[in-house]
């Protein structure tokens, strides 16, 4: 099994990476393979609206978005972890994922999802609503803990002093593990469960 973890966090060894790390700890314990990949430093411009990805099966921007879209299909778990900036992510992760999620087609259902994030103080529980947006809209389970997935820290590395945080992100990653080794079984029994045509219902004729 594998968990795919993004860092949008510009810095790469930051308190979102020290939160990261506490998970990648614990997924090794459970013989989780993860890949963290750090987008939060490149230059990443937001989606377009073009169409094209419907066509090709990609983004039109040849970036990182594309050399992440094949390790997300074949992951079993996506963790993604930002800094609060003025109660939101970093904005170069959200146009990194909404370009991910759109432009990859592939089945996302039963794909395990956790976020995380990371601040000083205050805009942890808007920021993780944020990230889960993209989780819920895609058939994905989101992953609980003991408390929102949040870790405080301003400086670079005040997070290892959060005791109550890394605490919250090793009860993430345990339940993370639980919960796609459980649907993995459940898969090899009773299969994905029964779509639906969709039904698209636009309010403006």
């Amino acid at each position: 099994m594998k968990v795919l973890m993004i860092n949008g966090s510009p810095h790469a060894k930051g308190n979102t990476y020290i939160a990261l790390h506490e998970m990648e700890k614990i997924f090794s314990e459970n013989n989780i393979e993860t890949e963290i990949i750090h987008v939060g430093n490149k230059d990443i411009r937001g989606c377009v609206s073009c169409g094209r990805c419907m066509e090709t099966g990609r983004c039109t921007f040849d970036d990182i978005v594309n050399e992440t879209a094949h390790k997300f299909e074949e992951c079993d778990g996506l963790v993604v972890g930002s800094p609060v900036y003025y109660a939101s992510a970093n904005a170069t992760l959200i146009a990194f994922l909404t370009r991910l999620f759109y432009s990859t087609h592939f089945d996302k259902t039963m794909k395990v999802g956790a976020g995380v994030a990371a601040a000083r103080r205050g805009g942890l529980s808007s920021t993780f609503d944020e990230m889960n947006k993209f989780f819920t809209i895609s058939g994905m389970p989101v992953v609980s803990s003991q408390y929102w997935n949040s870790i405080h820290g301003r400086e670079q590395g005040e997070a290892q002093q959060d005791a109550e945080g890394l605490q919250t992100m090793r009860t993430l990653a345990r339940n993370m593990s639980f919960l796609m080794k459980s649907i993995a079984l459940g898969k090899e029994t009773y299969g994905l469960p029964e779509k639906e045509t969709f039904q698209r219902t636009n309010f403006i004729r």
